[in-house]
C-alpha cells in the first residue's frame, strides 16, 4: 500500500520568504536574537552536562553562527546549513556520519515532521545525537487573544498549530531515537507595542506561514488589535510568552 502524503499545513514558498526576510532583518545592529540565543545556550549546556564531545556536527538554521563558533572553539568540525538557502529538511540529506545534529527553530513549520526527524537520524553516525529546538504549543497566547479580538465574529487562522510535549515524545518514539528526552521551557518578553512584538516575530522567522494565508487586517481590525494588546498589559508593557520545545535522542 502506498504511503499517504503528509497534510499540507504550511506553504513552502511563504516559509522560504519568511526565513529570507528574517535573514535580512538580522543584519540590523539591534536585531532581536533572544530565541536563538536561548537555543544555542541550551545545546551547549546539554553537551557539557553529558560530557559529549562530537567530532563532526551539522547545525541547521542558526543564522547567528554562535553555535558553530562555540563548537569550532572546542575542536568540532561544523557544517552549517539554512533552509532559506535551499537546504531541504524534508528530503534525505546529501551527507551523513555526523556525531551531532542541532536544529534550531525550523522544525515547527515543516509539513512532514516525522519524515524530517527520520532524515536527521539517517544522517547521524552510530552513537550520534540529535538536539532539535523549536517553538511549541502554548507560545504566543497574547497574540492569539489579540488576533481573536481584532477579527471579531469572523476569526481567521493567524497563528499556526504547534507541537506539544506529549506529541514530541511520540514523534521520537515513532522515529526510533534511543534514550529520548523531551522538555519545554518558557521565555517571557515584555513589549511596548503590538508593532514591536510583530517586528520581533518577523525578525526571528517565527511568523505564520500557513498554506491558507489569512486575510490582512483592515484599519478597524488593526485598531481593535492595538487596543486589546494594550489592555492585556500593565504600565505600558505587555508580556508575551514563547514556549521552546527541545527533542533529543541518539542513534544506536
Amino acid at each position: 500500500m502506498a504511503s499517504k502524503a503528509p497534510p499540507r499545513i504550511f506553504s513552502s514558498a511563504r516559509r522560504l520568504a519568511a526565513r529570507r526576510r528574517a535573514l535580512t532583518l538580522q543584519k540590523q545592529h539591534d536585531a532581536p536574537q533572544y530565541l536563538h540565543e536561548d537555543m544555542v545556550e541550551d545545546v551547549l549546556e546539554r553537551l557539557s552536562f553529558l560530557r559529549f564531545e562530537p567530532a563532526r556536527a551539522l547545525v541547521i538554521g542558526d543564522w547567528t553562527g554562535a553555535l558553530a563558533e562555540a563548537l569550532n572553539a572546542q575542536g568540532v568540525a561544523v557544517t552549517q546549513v539554512e533552509p532559506a538557502e535551499g537546504f531541504d529538511e524534508e528530503a534525505p540529506y546529501p551527507f551523513e556520519g555526523f556525531d551531532l545534529i542541532a536544529s534550531l527553530g525550523t522544525l515547527d513549520t515543516v509539513n512532514d515532521l516525522p519524515g524530517a526527524l527520520v532524515h536527521i537520524r539517517k544522517a547521524l553516525a552510530p552513537g550520534g545525537m540529535m538536539i532539535a529546538s523549536f517553538l511549541s504549543a502554548g507560545s504566543l497566547p497574547t497574540l492569539r487573544d489579540v488576533m481573536l479580538a481584532a477579527d471579531g465574529e469572523r476569526p481567521a487562522a493567524r497563528v499556526h498549530p504547534m507541537v506539544d510535549v506529549r506529541a514530541g515524545g511520540q514523534l521520537l518514539q515513532r522515529t526510533l531515537f534511543a534514550d529520548p528526552v523531551i522538555d519545554q521551557r518558557s521565555l517571557q518578553v515584555g513589549f511596548r507595542s503590538l508593532e514591536r512584538l510583530v517586528g520581533d516575530i518577523r525578525a526571528q522567522g517565527i511568523g505564520g506561514v500557513l498554506a491558507d494565508a489569512p486575510p490582512p487586517l483592515g484599519k478597524e481590525a488593526l485598531a481593535r488589535a492595538r487596543e486589546a494588546f494594550a489592555a492585556a498589559g500593565d504600565d505600558g508593557r505587555t508580556v508575551e510568552r514563547f514556549e521552546i520545545l527541545t527533542l533529543s535522542g541518539w542513534k544506536k
